[in-house]
C-alpha cells in the first residue's frame, strides 16, 4: 500500500486566479527553456535569468521574453528580475562549492513580491520529513556523488539540501517539485505526484523533462500544492497508470529524499552534456 496520498492533477480543486507575469530563474538550461515555452503558451509575460555567457541559448525566444543576465545567486540580479512578478520558477542547481543553490533560493525568498507564487525544482534526494523510502543504491550514489562533487568542486549536494531547508522554513507560498530521473522525448502529459518517494505510483522513476517543466508551470495555479514538496514521475508509465488515484486532494503536509539511478545527473539538474541549468 502507498505510504502517502497519490494524485492525478487532472482532477483537483479549483485553480487560483491566472497570474500575469512570471520569472524563470535558471532559464537557459534544458528545463528552463521548456518552462519558458510552457509559460509563453499559457499566456504569461516571462522574465528569464541566466548567466551572461548563457544568454545566446535563449536566442529563439528573442522579442518574446525579457532576459536579465547574471548569476542566479546574485541578490541584485534576482531583485531586479522578480520585481512585479506574480510567480517565480527556480531551478535549484547544485553548482560549485560557493552556496549557489542556497544563495539563489534565499535571494528569491527575500526579494519576491509579497504573495508571489514560488516554485522550486530539485531531485528526489531532497527530503522534508524523513518518511521517504530509498534503495541502498540511491543512498550509496548520493554519498559517492556528494563526495566527488565536493572534491572536484563541481557540485555541492549539501547546499541544495540547505536551500530546501530554508524554503521549507519560509512562510511564503512555496512549492518544491522533486523530479525523478529525466529523459528527453515528446510530452506524455502532466506527471503524477506523491508526498513520498517509495509510493508505487513513482516506481518507474522516470519523467520526460518537458513534463517536469509542465508540472512546474502548472503548479503556479494549484493551491493544493502550496507548501508541498511533491515527488513526481511520468503519467504514462505502467506504475503511474496502475496506481493513480482519482479524487479530492488533501491540504498540505510533509515530504522526502530522492532517487537517482542511470539518469541521476539529470535529476540533480546536471545534464549529461554538462550544460548548466542557468
Amino acid at each position: 500500500m502507498p505510504t502517502s496520498p497519490i494524485h492525478d492533477l487532472d482532477d483537483v480543486s479549483p485553480r487560483t486566479p491566472r497570474l500575469r507575469k512570471v520569472c524563470i530563474v535558471g532559464a537557459s538550461g534544458k528545463l528552463g527553456q521548456y518552462m519558458i515555452q510552457h509559460a509563453l503558451d499559457s499566456g504569461y509575460e516571462v522574465v528569464g535569468v541566466c548567466r551572461e555567457e548563457s544568454v545566446p541559448k535563449l536566442a529563439r525566444f528573442a522579442g518574446r521574453i525579457t532576459v536579465i543576465p547574471g548569476k542566479t545567486n546574485d541578490r541584485d540580479v534576482i531583485r531586479r528580475a522578480v520585481a512585479g512578478c506574480d510567480g517565480v520558477l527556480t531551478v535549484l542547481a547544485p553548482w560549485g562549492v560557493q552556496q549557489y543553490a542556497s544563495g539563489t533560493a534565499q535571494a528569491v525568498l527575500d526579494h519576491a513580491e509579497p504573495g508571489a507564487r514560488l516554485v522550486f525544482s530539485c531531485g528526489w534526494h531532497i527530503t522534508r520529513d524523513g518518511q521517504d523510502r530509498y534503495s541502498w543504491k540511491l543512498r550509496a550514489f548520493v554519498k559517492v556523488f556528494g563526495w566527488l562533487g565536493r572534491v572536484t568542486r563541481f557540485a555541492e549536494l549539501d547546499d541544495q539540501v540547505e536551500a530546501c531547508r530554508r524554503i521549507f522554513a519560509s512562510d511564503t507560498a512555496w512549492t518544491v517539485v522533486r523530479g525523478s530521473d529525466l529523459e528527453e522525448g515528446a510530452s506524455e502529459g502532466l506527471p503524477v505526484w506523491s508526498r513520498h518517494v517509495g509510493d508505487p505510483v513513482l516506481a518507474h522513476n522516470l519523467t520526460r523533462r518537458i513534463d517536469f517543466a509542465l508540472f512546474m508551470v502548472d503548479a503556479l495555479t494549484r493551491p493544493e500544492l502550496i507548501r508541498e514538496a511533491p515527488a513526481i514521475a511520468g503519467c504514462a508509465q505502467a506504475s503511474s497508470v496502475q496506481h493513480t488515484v482519482i479524487g479530492p486532494v488533501p491540504t498540505a503536509s510533509p515530504i522526502g529524499i530522492g532517487s537517482l539511478g542511470a539518469h541521476a545527473r539529470s535529476s540533480l539538474g546536471v545534464s549529461a552534456s554538462s550544460s548548466r541549468a542557468d
